[in-house]
């Protein structure tokens, strides 16, 4: 017979504390520190939101990783207006109660969830676990700090860490809620967002923009239909992210209308933003019209080694790709994706020279869908060699031959990290009249790939083959039998 655990003294203790509300909530001012992440979680389980409410305005760590600790089945939207509305009667008053010490009130799922984890039963350093991992630099400090140990303390702002969906219809109630408190509250509630995702600016949605603290941002993603002239609009806002880290930019076209004299301006406007853009790493570029023929004029506006560039779904001069393996922003380059360009009628040489460029330090290569021909493969195979920290090379569907499918095995060997390599099934597979893969001439190729592997000392190198489907376009893997 199978007999439950105890109950922990710490637990029923705070089961006993909550069954009278009035009393838990006097209690609050006087709880060791330690009691405040366990009684919270179970006053939070039992919707105890007059409790919660009390505990935010006594909360004594600087940060309360809220976020954390919602899920599906808790009802977001009463926990979130507890705390808020603790907050905000807090910040209604002159001054701060003497324990506490909230600055951040983290709204984000995934933040800080080893805090609590830990007052499930372990012991740690919590404080060092509730180190702040907002965006820096952040709100200066110094003056309200030194003055802390006064009786009248001067409050400092508290920043709402929450990462925001900006799109088109009504805001749900809880961020609608957010809104509320940050506006009526200004300069006491910052809006602080580490990862923001545009997807239409509306005027609604300009007003929230104008109220996010937007030095806070490292994660920006603009995924919508535009038109130039709306990414005008927007580019004000680009530029002051200065702590932006990854920023990826998704269907932008020019209109039929826009003059070229107009594209130029909108163009320039757009690009100057990331001269203040001093820490961005990662850059993805999808479906972008107004690309072609001014890559170079965005790659100059950057101040900093870019880790990731990824170019897809566009149209692109030589020139620009002359430009892109000449500038410095790209010497430093791990990931690195062409998927979709066509790259039939460009030289070789350009692409040829960004990699050479790249190559110490290059770990992932995407060259899926490019039309890259036979010959253009070839002049890369000596650059390709040279990638000595290369993990995954892709170029799906591209028109190649058996025999450079070979020579790419050959030249690639001696990379001991590269431990990936999806390959575009090679024309001799292909049935003659029906231009379909033939899987048992797929098969015959991959057995020879195995067998040049274990003859080369490379056994564990895994070459996939990667086909779309006919029935569903979905992307088949085979190795060599369908596995996906």
């Amino acid at each position: 017979m199978n007999r439950q655990a105890p109950r922990r003294l710490l637990d029923l203790a705070c089961q006993s504390l909550l069954r009278d509300e009035a009393s838990a909530i006097a209690a609050v001012e006087w709880l060791p520190m330690e009691l405040f992440p366990p009684l919270f979680t179970a006053a939070l389980a039992g919707r105890h939101n007059k409790v919660l409410k009390a505990m935010v305005q006594a909360w004594p760590f600087p940060c309360l990783p809220l976020g954390a600790l919602i899920n599906h089945r808790q009802p977001y939207h009463d926990i979130l207006r507890a705390a808020l509305d603790g907050l905000d009667a807090l910040l209604a008053q002159e001054t701060r109660p003497r324990r506490w010490k909230l600055q951040f009130l983290n709204l984000q799922k995934r933040a800080h969830q080893e805090f609590w984890i830990v007052w499930a039963g372990t012991s740690a350093d919590v404080c060092s676990l509730l180190e702040p991992d907002a965006p820096q630099p952040m709100r200066k400090r110094g003056i309200v700090d030194s003055l802390r140990s006064g009786p009248n303390i001067p409050w400092a702002p508290v920043e709402l860490l929450v990462d925001l969906c900006l799109k088109r219809g009504v805001l749900d109630e809880s961020l609608s809620y957010i809104i509320k408190k940050v506006s009526e509250r200004r300069g006491l509630l910052h809006l602080c967002c580490k990862k923001l995702k545009v997807y239409a600016v509306s005027k609604r949605n300009i007003n929230i923009l104008d109220m996010v603290q937007l030095d806070s941002v490292q994660d920006l993603e603009v995924n919508c239909t535009w038109k130039l002239s709306t990414l005008r609009k927007f580019a004000p806002y680009l530029g002051q992210m200065c702590n932006l880290r990854r920023f990826l930019l998704s269907h932008v076209f020019t209109s039929f209308h826009t003059t070229l004299e107009q594209e130029e301006q909108c163009v320039s406007l757009v690009t100057s933003q990331f001269l203040s853009l001093s820490h961005l790493q990662e850059l993805y570029l999808d479906d972008i019209s107004f690309i072609k023929g001014h890559l170079d004029q965005i790659l100059s506006c950057l101040k900093t080694p870019l880790e990731t560039l990824s170019i897809t779904n566009c149209m692109l001069l030589e020139s620009d790709l002359r430009h892109l393996s000449e500038h410095q922003n790209v010497s430093q380059l791990k990931v690195l994706s062409f998927r979709r360009l066509n790259l039939t009628n460009i030289s070789s040489g350009p692409l040829q020279f960004l990699l050479e460029r790249a190559s110490p330090t290059l770990q992932d290569l995407d060259l899926d869908e490019c039309g890259i021909m036979d010959s253009q493969f070839m002049d890369l195979l000596p650059a390709l060699s040279h990638c000595t920290q290369l993990m995954t090379l892709s170029f799906c569907e591209n028109p190649i031959s058996m025999t450079v499918l070979e020579h790419l095995l050959r030249h690639t060997i001696g990379l001991s990290k590269l431990n990936c390599v999806l390959y575009a099934a090679p024309l001799e597979s292909y049935e003659e009249r029906s231009s379909t893969i033939h899987l048992g001439r797929l098969a015959q190729v991959h057995a020879m790939l195995k067998h040049m592997l274990q003859e080369l000392g490379r056994p564990s190198m895994v070459w996939f083959c990667a086909y779309p489907c006919p029935h569903c376009g979905y992307r088949t893997f085979y190795n060599p039998n369908p596995i996906l």
